[in-house]
């Protein structure tokens, strides 16, 4: 039974009890994939403009994780619903493009692209699954990661700059960096790319950038090169363990794996979460309060979905049902609380929306990103 039928108990349950290290396997559970694929096909139908390949209303780099989605999706499902979907898209257009300036392409932003870096590498992913062509799509990201490592300097010990601009240096282009770089080397073998995630990551740890309660904040203050004390966002507790996994994955020293899970741990016990949902300090039900940005509404997600990709190389049991609970846990308020009756998604999960919740395909691919991470490792 769909998970879109069961009454809102289920939230309260899943949360209450453990999940058996044991029993628990990496199974995708076919209700929430069937779950999965209404607002997939929602958000397909509402928010894709197949003209420009772009999402209306979305952003380039919020585009980029969507397109991830959807053949994280795919890859899980083992269908091909949105087969044509990456070579037609705006991203898509480029990457098969030979002559395109990917500096131009960027626009200077270092974040932007590395996301768009994983998107790449997950479509070349599908691609290679279904025995086609996915040449232009690895190569097109080893492009970008490139520039990337160019605006590695030493300003503050060391660090990529948020912009070449070079105004900031933050917690989520860097940890971005561990992950492409450590997944770099696991897809090439290409020594460059793992000593870029140590050296990453030796810089990372130092920064201050992590507080005491477990959590990164967003970056770093230029004149003292200390912690600017500034929000703590749910995915910035994620993509470091994903980067980390991957690290690990790479050189197998298991203190990179409790590295990651500090600060998994912290989101899930901190004011993060609210009844144990997760919810950005901009998210709220009520109409008349705070409202989360475009960037802001897919943080949740993309932590649901950094967790998945944490857990897939940590390939430990105990560790995975550390997480189960907590995964179908989101997996239900965005059904319940998240919802409409159009299977369009909103951006608050922790409550009904009263009028505060925002609709947008950010907010529908964060959501996305929750069923999809649940359907793999939370409770079926």
């Amino acid at each position: 039974m769909s998970w879109l039928l069961i009454g809102k108990l289920t939230l309260l349950s899943v949360a209450a009890f453990g999940v058996d290290a044991v029993a628990l396997s990496k199974r995708q559970c076919s209700a929430a994939l069937n779950d999965a694929t209404i607002v997939a096909n929602q958000l397909q139908s509402h928010y894709y403009n197949a003209a420009t390949g772009q999402y209306n209303d979305g952003e380039l780099w919020t585009d980029a994780n969507t397109l991830e989605d959807l053949h994280n999706l795919m890859l899980a499902t083992g269908n091909n619903d949105y087969g044509s979907v990456a070579d037609a898209s705006y991203l898509g257009r480029a990457a098969l493009n030979p002559g395109t300036d990917w500096n131009t392409f960027l626009g200077g932003s270092n974040d932007d692209a590395q996301w768009i870096i994983l998107a790449l590498w997950k479509i070349a992913d599908y691609k290679a699954a279904r025995g086609l062509d996915s040449s232009a799509y690895k190569s097109s990201a080893a492009k970008i990661y490139d520039i990337v490592v160019g605006q590695w300097d030493i300003t503050c010990g060391g660090g990529v700059w948020w912009s070449t601009a070079h105004t900031y240096k933050n917690a989520i282009t860097n940890e971005l960096f561990l992950l492409t770089s450590a997944s770099g080397y696991l897809r090439s073998g290409n020594k460059t790319y793992l000593d870029n995630a140590n050296k990453e990551w030796d810089w990372l740890r130092q920064t201050g950038m992590r507080g005491s309660d477990g959590l990164f904040n967003d970056g770093l203050d230029l004149g003292t090169c200390k912690n600017n004390g500034q929000t703590t966002w749910t995915y910035n507790q994620a993509v470091v363990a994903s980067g980390l996994g991957a690290l690990y994955a790479a050189i197998g020293n298991s203190s990179l794996l409790d590295q990651a899970e500090i600060s998994l741990d912290a989101t899930m016990s901190s004011s993060l979460t609210d009844n144990g949902i997760l919810r950005e300090s901009c998210d709220d039900a009520a109409a008349g309060g705070s409202t989360c940005d475009h960037d802001q509404q897919i943080f949740k997600g993309i932590w649901t979905k950094h967790v998945q990709y944490y857990l897939d190389s940590a390939k430990d049991s105990s560790r995975t049902a550390k997480y189960s609970s907590f995964l179908g846990s989101q997996y239900s308020a965005v059904t319940h609380y998240g919802m409409n009756a159009v299977h369009d998604i909103g951006s608050v999960w922790y409550a009904p929306d009263q009028g505060g919740s925002q609709w947008q395909p950010e907010a529908s691919a964060s959501g996305l990103e929750a069923i999809i991470s649940a359907a793999k490792y939370g409770p079926c």
